[in-house]
């Protein structure tokens, strides 16, 4: 076999591959493997072994593979824009998470070559070195403040060496490596994610379930908050809407004769609390107390719809709730009446 018919053979070998790892796996990781080894790939793929399936191959061939493969899947036409640069496939199921903390802990620390572009922020912390006196000089040209303890030089600020993005000098590299720093990590790099027929940013996945249920309860609130201002009942506002018309109903009942169930278990629970409050203060020592000013009472204020609270506008119809009661029931909260709610037989 000459080597025309030998390289086409492996060509159509990989399509062969790639467009049956395509049907078999729902769900694509689009990674970067930008300043990684051969080695370091070959741990990648035994940690990947019976979880996931990385394959790399050149851009032009894998876009040729999917292209020729968009008859039976055209969702795939999705990921053809993200395909540039030295990325790789890492093809799974369904444990996404479990695929991506693998790839996460098969990242390296590398040392700062010089030229190379920092893939993240390098700062020098400040201390002693272990360098000789003589390196003095060398921080100078740095511009790193540095002092002689003990025999070796040391460093007395932080100093923030190398920022994101910027390309590594000679002398930082240099400085870094008599430091002993690795400062830089290396590994497959999560770029875009293909899940069942969508594609998002990789970022998405540290979404976690208690930010969506964090998320699901403000907006709740929103709605039922809404929902209460436009006087238009849903699913998140009738329990407000439940408790604010029991708290009247409980109201009236305790300011006038008129009874019913709940209402007496709210009698007996504030007829409690004084006499329950009694033997504690009998225990105490005894202490004069000075004679209390009589608080002014409070001014009659608008019918609250938003919130939990009753009605006490004088043009109120409710206006028999004018009683010594009245204030004692208004600093029951809310869990103490549904609680008194759920008590009453």
């Amino acid at each position: 076999m000459s080597g025309a018919e030998g390289k086409a053979a492996r060509k159509q070998a990989y399509f062969g591959k790639l467009t049956k790892l395509l049907d078999e796996y729902p769900n694509i990781f689009i990674v970067g493997a930008d300043n990684v080894g051969s080695s370091q790939m070959a741990k990648i793929r035994h940690a990947l072994r019976g979880k996931a399936v990385l394959l790399m191959g050149k851009n032009t061939m894998i876009r040729k593979a999917i292209r020729g493969h968009l008859e039976n899947n055209k969702a795939l036409g999705e990921i053809l824009p993200y395909i540039r640069g030295n990325i790789g496939f890492v093809f799974f199921r369904d444990d996404l998470q479990e695929v991506k903390k693998k790839l996460l802990e098969m990242r390296v620390a590398a040392p700062a070559k010089a030229g190379t572009i920092a893939p993240n922020d390098v700062i020098v912390p400040a201390g002693p070195t272990g360098m000789e006196p003589t390196m003095t000089s060398f921080l100078q040209a740095l511009n790193i403040q540095s002092k002689i303890t003990r025999g070796q030089v040391e460093i007395t600020n932080d100093v923030p060496l190398i920022k994101e993005g910027q390309k590594v000098g000679a002398s930082e590299a240099n400085l870094l490596a008599k430091l002993d720093i690795k400062p830089f990590s290396y590994g497959l790099v999560l770029r875009t994610v293909y899940e069942n027929g969508s594609v998002y940013e990789a970022s998405w996945t540290n979404i976690t379930d208690n930010d969506i249920i964090e998320k699901f309860q403000a907006g709740v609130k929103n709605l039922a908050s809404l929902s209460l201002a436009l006087h238009y009942p849903t699913v998140a506002s009738v329990p407000h809407s439940v408790i604010s018309g029991f708290k009247r109903v409980l109201a009236i009942g305790l300011a006038t004769e008129y009874s019913f169930p709940k209402a007496e278990e709210a009698k007996k629970a504030m007829s409690a609390g004084p006499a329950a409050a009694a033997p504690a203060a009998k225990t105490a020592e005894p202490a004069k107390e000075a004679p209390k000013k009589k608080e002014p009472e409070p001014e009659p204020e608008e019918e609250e719809e938003m919130g939990l609270g009753i009605p006490t506008s004088s043009s109120s119809a409710l206006t028999t709730l004018d009683h010594p009661r009245w204030p004692r029931f208004d600093t029951l909260s809310e869990e103490r009446l549904f609680f008194l709610w759920e008590r009453t037989p």
